[in-house]
């Protein structure tokens, strides 16, 4: 009788290597704060790494081109009064980014197309609302500028960034430190552990906990659990003898795993990062120099051990380039930025293929990064699966909508705001015209104000071509 010693799978050969020295991003002072994120977020066009700074928080923003020595004067973005904890790239605008900090505040920004020339410090957005820091920023999987923030005040907060506004508050869910949050495929439940020990699946629109476990890992270390495509949540954690484990959970029936593995005995927390289109989770321990990678299947043991990326540096933090960032003649299936000390490194994940040919099985449709709705038909209710795009001819960015235009209609929508609520109030028709008054003459005030400066520049103009000609009459 034939008996299948070795299963079949196609990520079975799946290796990974760093991409030689000069076409990684040296002397980076990356962060030393004591926070369990990645440090690091990468896009198509961009790579963010939390950095070293006096006197606030920082982040750079690298072209992914500029590799090489990255100069100790080179702009950063530094807007906020603590050390940056967490930033997340938008997935339906390669040039926003939000980062969360200690000083209390979620800041949205909008980087140039070409990257930064001068540090940046004016936010397009600044969202207050927590009490203490925030410790993770996350960004809708299909809906349009809604943005995710969890703070040390043991708060959620759902906040639509075209207005600016915090449209959900999930306060009294969770009686302690929160350490990870994550979206479902549609965006239409969020995962969250904490350190009570609990996963917790909640629906943030209906501000309802639809699933809790307790003790889904009985060590005291951090837990991670992230959502899979099919519904299931994979988790990482530390059993009671601190061993590190993962599991696999069907939300409809929480009583016991799917699967439990226990790893090793390390200390780090494990960091997961899925690839829904190949079922694949890469497990990336802080401090660990190893990246584990896994295929989740409906074959017992249901998650399959592929193989481990090894190398001497231990990791500080990790990125994950998003599919249509990956270089599909290649057959790279991931990509990595792993941090070190002074160092990012990109590794890149490949599966070993003889033919040039687009290898269909590799690279399914994938998320692209148009969003299937908008805020305001999210926050209403709606739900959709992300807007898929095929990668045969390669991933082209389209051009990005500009944030500013967001940030305009958050001013009129406040405008709008102010008058509803003015109209409402009986025999307030007189105060219903001051504001726009009001506003007329602020408007006229900074047309002057431009007109001089205007002048100021033409007549410096002028003064510069005179001074131009007396040094090219000395010169003669």
């Amino acid at each position: 009788m034939f008996r299948r010693v070795v299963r079949q799978s196609k990520f079975r050969h799946v290796f990974g290597q760093a991409v030689k020295n000069d076409q990684c991003y040296d002397d980076i002072r990356v962060s030393r704060v004591t926070w369990d994120s990645s440090f690091c977020a990468v896009n198509p066009k961009f790579v963010a790494i939390i950095i070293e700074a006096s006197g606030g928080g920082a982040f750079l923003v690298l072209p992914l081109h500029k590799t090489g020595r990255i100069d100790k004067s080179y702009p950063t973005v530094c807007g906020h009064t603590g050390p940056v904890l967490d930033i997340d790239w938008c997935p339906h605008n390669d040039q926003v980014i939000a980062s969360g900090s200690e000083d209390c505040t979620v800041m949205v920004w909008q980087i140039p197309e070409n990257g930064l020339a001068l540090p940046l410090s004016e936010p397009a957005v600044v969202l207050e609302g927590h009490s203490k820091r925030v410790g993770i920023v996350s960004w809708h999987p299909t809906a349009r500028n809604v943005l995710l923030s969890a703070g040390c005040d043991n708060l959620i907060i759902v906040w639509n960034v075209g207005t600016g506004e915090a449209m959900i508050n999930l306060e009294d869910m969770h009686q302690d430190m929160i350490y990870s949050v994550c979206w479902n495929r549609n965006g239409s439940l969020i995962c969250t552990t904490s350190k009570d020990k609990k996963i917790r699946v909640i629906d943030p629109r209906k501000e309802k906990i639809t699933v809790e476990k307790d003790k889904a890992h009985e060590g005291a270390r951090p837990m991670r659990a992230i959502f899979l495509s099919d519904g299931n949540i994979f988790t990482t954690g530390f059993s009671r003898m601190s061993e590190r484990q993962v599991a696999l959970w069907n939300p409809q029936n929480m009583d016991e795993p799917i699967a439990l593995h226990e790893l090793d005995s390390s200390n780090g927390v494990l960091l997961p990062f899925y690839d829904p289109d190949t079922n694949v989770v890469y497990l990336c321990g802080k401090g660990d120099s190893s990246i584990r990678y896994f295929e989740v299947t409906e074959e017992t043991p249901y998650v399959h051990f592929l193989n481990t990326y090894s190398s001497k540096e231990p990791q500080r933090g990790m990125g994950y380039m998003p599919k249509r960032g990956l270089d599909v003649n290649k057959c790279e299936i991931s990509r990595f930025y792993k941090l070190q000390e002074r160092k990012c490194e990109p590794i890149i994940m490949t599966v070993p293929r003889k033919s040039d040919l687009f290898q269909d099985d590799l690279y399914p449709d994938t998320a692209g990064p148009d969003a299937a709705l908008e805020a305001e038909d999210w926050f209403e209710g709606k739900n959709a699966d992300p807007i898929l795009i095929s990668l045969k001819h390669g991933y082209i960015p389209g051009k990005n909508r500009d944030l500013k235009v967001v940030k305009k209609n958050f001013l009129d929508n406040k405008l709008t705001v102010k008058k509803k609520t003015e109209n409402s109030v009986p025999g307030s028709k007189p105060a219903a015209a001051t504001p726009s008054i009001q506003n007329e003459a602020k408007l006229d005030e900074i047309l002057k104000e431009i007109k001089t400066l205007k002048d100021l520049i033409g007549s410096q103009d002028k003064r510069i071509a005179k001074l131009e000609e007396q040094m090219a009459k000395i010169a003669i």
